[in-house]
């Protein structure tokens, strides 16, 4: 594992596990959030963050997490990832952990919500289509990255 894409719904704990990972592996952390989203909370413009992921990956060795929804090109990172990491939690636990850790825009909520029928068809497809060298690695809940980071 040297190019580590961590994906799934908003309160998954991707950040969580991307800086686990890292101090596991030694991998630089890359955290989508913190490289896309601009102040006030407004998206980069696509063909701007197409530019800004490939400067990202162009790197040997990087765990980069991160799920934008509609706003995302994920194909640019796909194309490069080794290994995938998907967290495939219920929307409950996510809800819940979502509510703890901060306030979020109407539009995160809507994300949420319809993820597992909306957004998680889409993104699998994704994979599939540009990212058939990666190992996938689905995780359900806590105690699949439990065995997973034991690996």
């Amino acid at each position: 594992m040297k190019r580590i894409l961590i994906l799934g719904p908003g309160g998954s704990g991707k950040s969580t596990l991307s800086r686990r990972l890292g101090t596991i592996t030694g991998i630089p952390v890359i955290e989508i959030d913190k490289v896309f989203w601009q102040p006030g909370l407004s998206a980069l413009p696509s063909e701007e963050w197409i530019k800004v992921q490939r400067d990202l990956i162009a790197k040997d060795r990087w765990i980069i997490d991160g799920d934008l929804g509609s706003y995302d090109v994920v194909e640019e990172r796909l194309r490069m990832a080794d290994t995938i990491v998907f967290l495939d939690f219920s929307l409950l636990r996510c809800v819940w952990r979502v509510l703890q850790r901060s306030r979020e825009r109407m539009d995160f909520w809507i994300w949420l919500l319809t993820y597992r029928w909306k957004s998680r068809p889409v993104l699998l497809q994704k994979i599939a289509r540009h990212a058939p060298q990666a190992k996938l690695h689905m995780l359900p809940n806590p105690a699949a990255i439990e065995r997973f980071l034991a690996l």
